[in-house]
């Protein structure tokens, strides 16, 4: 890769919502992409959109799973490394979502497998494909720092990917770690959090994908960002 040769990303959870949003944000700016989520045909879909912006190479697969993950290292490693890695892909549990006395032990762990353990697995694995000064953003969530009843699960499997974002940057100064709060939006998951009610009023995740690329574009400090407060700041 040369100094000229376009930057590159791996963004997980990228057949909908916020990591189709932010997708669709990097391969505007002529970013060459690594699309990965579980469902190969809404996967396929986002690849034929955005391959008519930028090269895509789509990936389907659940990043808790091993071996996806090292399919995921070998495309990053047939495009000449990653300048950022973005952890997006999560799930709520259970809908409607009990609270922690009732909590189906079985089911919170795969929660946390899959959006606090599955993250640092991905970033171990793709560690010596990680150019120098790599970003690595990690999405997280107000849930991760509120104790909003009926949240325990989810809530704290943030939290615990928050404290472990937190220690990586202070591991790695030579990386750029981020963890980002995208908001409330109007996305699948936001609406298996409220089944049955209207969510109409949220932002659509296009609100929140411009913080989150300016996380990967500008030159902020490790650290935690509310992604709708930076696309805000940046519009002066």
């Amino acid at each position: 890769m040369t100094e000229d040769s376009p930057h590159t990303a791996l963004i997980t959870g990228a057949s909908c919502g916020l990591g189709l949003a932010l997708a669709r944000a990097l391969a505007r700016e002529g970013w060459v992409l690594i699309i990965g989520a579980r469902g190969a045909e809404a996967l396929e879909t986002a690849r034929a959109e955005l391959s008519e912006l930028t090269r895509v190479i789509a990936v389907p697969g659940d990043v808790t799973n091993v071996e996806h993950r090292r399919a995921l290292a070998r495309a990053a490693h047939e495009i000449g490394g990653l300048d950022a890695l973005v952890n997006n892909a999560s799930i709520l549990g259970p809908s409607p979502q009990p609270e922690l006395l009732d909590y189906p032990i079985e089911v919170l762990e795969d929660v946390f497998n899959t959006n606090t353990i599955a993250p640092l697995a991905l970033i171990q694995t793709l560690k010596d494909q990680l150019k120098p000064g790599a970003r690595i953003l990690n999405v997280t969530s107000d849930a991760g720092v509120e104790p909003y009843p009926g949240w325990g699960g989810y809530g704290s499997s943030k939290a615990a990917l928050e404290q472990l974002s937190a220690i990586l940057a202070a591991e790695n100064p030579s990386l750029l770690v981020y963890w980002a709060d995208p908001g409330d939006m109007r996305t699948r998951m936001h609406q298996e959090a409220f089944p049955g009610e209207d969510i109409s009023d949220r932002p659509l995740p296009d609100e929140s994908a411009p913080g989150l690329l300016e996380l990967l574009t500008d030159d902020l400090p490790s650290g935690r960002y509310e992604a709708r407060a930076l696309a805000r700041a940046s519009r002066g």
